[in-house]
């Protein structure tokens, strides 16, 4: 079953073992609700999370397109375990962290395939968005998901690779990323174009500061991100406005699309003083089919 890439915004992470967290992340504007098995959930609460949360996506069968759930990686010794006691409910899609590489996707294929059969689930349906950059190893993968199952969206983080690193921090004096993590964010969104997927920005921890959240969202949309993690309700919306297109950019994308249809075969068109290739046409087609106008 071959899979769109996701055009979520804002994904926003809400902790398993919550009903009332589960529950206003859901009631908010996120475009996906990620429920957090992994790092949200302690390892002796994670046997009473699961029910939880397949209780919650059960009971909400309206949003469960919306209730996607980050269960835990491969190198520990939950995932099996989240992954039966969730798949009966029906989640909207997972969330992969910590892989070491592309074998990880793999055999988290296998797993939900076994499980959607099991539940009546149609085989291939359940996507899947990979957190590609928290292991030093994973880091030499990043262009691997080419084709890789159920894999809509990739993303990054920051925490899991410096301890993977051994690193005191991944911030220098000034509070910014240093040069490892700024790489890591350049392998996501590079390997996210190569698999042909969208690639989602970390999260930003600060999340009293929605001044630096803003002028970051708007800084990595440039770069060709086209969504956030959030981890703070009142992030959504900051994220929300940041990556959906200007109604001045999709008007100006229309009009490149609409130049170059009337001019056929033309390689480089003459356009408000500037000289516009195919280069700028394929951007303002995907801007227009990200709004869904194309």
């Amino acid at each position: 079953m071959h899979h769109a890439p996701a055009t979520a915004r804002s994904w926003l992470f809400a902790p398993g073992d919550s009903e009332k967290k589960m529950t206003k992340a859901m009631e908010g504007t996120a475009d996906i609700v990620l429920i957090d098995l992994e790092d949200a959930v302690a390892p002796e609460s994670k046997a009473a999370a699961r029910p939880m949360v397949h209780d919650f996506i059960k009971a909400n069968p309206e949003q469960r397109h919306r209730l996607w759930v980050r269960i835990n990686p491969f190198d520990g010794p939950y995932t099996l375990a989240d992954l039966a006691a969730i798949m009966p409910a029906h989640p909207g899609g997972i969330m992969l962290p910590k892989v070491y590489g592309r074998q990880d996707v793999e055999k988290l294929d296998h797993c939900l395939s076994a499980l959607e059969v099991a539940n009546g689930i149609e085989e291939g349906s359940t996507p899947v968005i990979v957190l590609i950059t928290e292991t030093a190893e994973a880091m030499f993968h990043t262009g691997d998901y080419k084709g890789a199952p159920r894999v809509v969206a990739l993303t990054w983080g920051a925490e899991d690779l410096a301890d993977s690193i051994g690193a005191q921090s991944n911030k220098d004096e000034s509070g910014a990323y240093t040069f490892t993590y700024e790489l890591a964010r350049s392998m996501t969104v590079l390997g996210a174009a190569t698999a042909g997927v969208t690639a989602i920005e970390t999260i930003s921890a600060d999340f009293r500061d929605l001044e630096a959240l803003r002028q970051r969202a708007t800084r990595v949309r440039r770069d060709g991100f086209k969504g956030m993690m959030a981890i703070h309700p009142a992030q959504v919306d900051v994220i929300n406005e940041a990556f959906t297109p200007s109604e001045q950019e999709i008007s100006e994308a229309q009009e490149i699309v609409d130049i170059f249809a009337a001019n056929p075969g033309v390689g480089a068109i003459g356009f408000k003083g500037a000289m516009l290739d195919r280069p700028y046409l394929s951007r303002a087609q995907q801007l227009l089919r990200q709004v869904g106008k194309l």
